[in-house]
């Protein structure tokens, strides 16, 4: 299975600035002093060294299928002694049965073919009494000013690049129903956005789609699937630096969110 925006710079970029602030604030309440905690997809690892830090001494470990990034993440938490990354499989994690007291998935469910399949998946690890808690975005409620209708065609060629190499460019509106179909009865929904107004958060944000559009595995799959040229992806790459230039630049994400127990 492919993972639609690849490893570029210009991705880790975007994943190594997450936090649990930013990120987990659904799951803060849920957290204690010693939680065992399985972080899948864990990417840089800067969620999973921050949950490690706020539940001390517990041991956190994080999964993910990309060796290369795992190792990016051992790096980055070498000198702590309860977190540790390994590479695995959302469907089939090498772990013993209730053997975490959180399973945490963020920006994770979106890409994977099979989504409930991974949730029953996490359910096992949790245990009866444990808890799951996914977060995803649903680009379908994404919105921004102004409407630069380069970024319009960015939209229409991202859900379609997301769906063609797999999983749901849409998945947070989902998260409920899919737990209830992975077999979870005690379900906590939410939502939240990210907003990118400032002029740091615009230049940020402009800036890595403006360099991802060209560079990433996002452009390859483009050009593959048919959706874009050269010349297409360059004048979305140029919309987006037009867009975090604009003074009056505003871009919301929502994110659905899900507590879920067994």
């Amino acid at each position: 299975m492919a993972y639609a925006h690849g490893h570029h710079e210009s991705v880790l970029r975007s994943h190594a600035a997450r936090t649990v602030a930013d990120s987990a604030a659904y799951l803060v309440s849920s957290l204690f002093a010693g939680a065992r905690i399985l972080d899948v997809g864990a990417g840089p690892g800067t969620i999973t060294v921050d949950l490690a830090d706020r539940v001390f001494p517990g041991q956190v470990v994080g999964v993910d299928a990309a060796a290369d990034v795992v190792e990016v993440a051992r790096a980055a938490a070498a000198e702590r002694t309860n977190v540790s990354f390994r590479v695995g499989d959302a469907y089939a994690l090498d772990v013993p049965d209730a053997s975490f007291d959180i399973v945490h998935a963020h920006q994770t469910l979106q890409h994977l073919a099979r989504p409930v399949d991974a949730l029953r998946e996490f359910r096992r690890v949790a245990g009866p009494e444990g808890l799951v808690a996914v977060r995803d975005v649903d680009y379908g409620g994404v919105i921004w000013h102004p409407r630069i209708p380069a970024l319009d065609e960015w939209l229409e060629i991202y859900h379609g690049v997301h769906r063609g190499v797999s999983g749901e460019p849409d998945a947070g509106r989902s998260l409920k129903a899919w737990a209830r179909e992975a077999g979870f009865t005690r379900i906590e929904a939410s939502a939240s956005v990210w907003v990118f107004d400032t002029d740091d958060k615009r230049a940020w944000w402009g800036g890595m789609w403006a360099d991802r559009v060209l560079a990433s595995a996002f452009a390859g799959h483009a050009r593959r699937l048919g959706l874009a040229d050269d010349a297409l992806l360059q004048r979305i790459s140029d919309a987006w630096r037009e867009w975090a230039a604009d003074p009056d630049g505003w871009f919301l994400m929502p994110h659905g969110e899900v507590l879920a127990r067994a």
